[in-house]
């Protein structure tokens, strides 16, 4: 990983690709992902994330839609910047249309941790 996390960034380790995209209006940042979200890509993740959060984004909705793949690496990045941001009284939103992916939050019990909408459009009705 660089230490500069670009605005806009497509990342590819080990063969495994992420890219990731944000819009932020006010507060409110939605970020999207699509590829791979695994132990190879986490690092860029989190740090793409956390800067969004940094330049001052209070409400995070993370749109996986184009995820094919996440590990449980990808949701220890998702619990850390949900613990950053609930201590200042912000929020992390998820959207995941797939019943796969949706399926691993409800295992690990995260579907209760996170606000799920099953399309970015529920998630702008909040």
């Amino acid at each position: 990983m660089t230490d500069d996390v670009p605005e806009d960034g497509a990342w590819r380790r080990g063969g495994t690709p992420m890219q990731v995209t944000s819009t932020v209006e006010g507060s409110r940042a939605v970020v999207t992902a699509s590829g791979e979200l695994d132990v190879a890509t986490a690092p860029e993740l989190r740090a793409y994330l956390h800067k969004v959060v940094d330049d001052g984004a209070t409400t995070l909705v993370v749109d996986l839609s184009d995820v094919g793949f996440l590990d449980s690496t990808t949701l220890g990045v998702l619990i850390s910047v949900h613990k950053r941001l609930a201590e200042s009284g912000g929020l992390v939103e998820l959207v995941i249309p797939h019943a796969r992916l949706l399926r691993i939050f409800q295992i690990t019990g995260l579907d209760r941790v996170f606000t799920i909408h099953s399309s970015l459009t529920g998630a702008a009705a909040q």
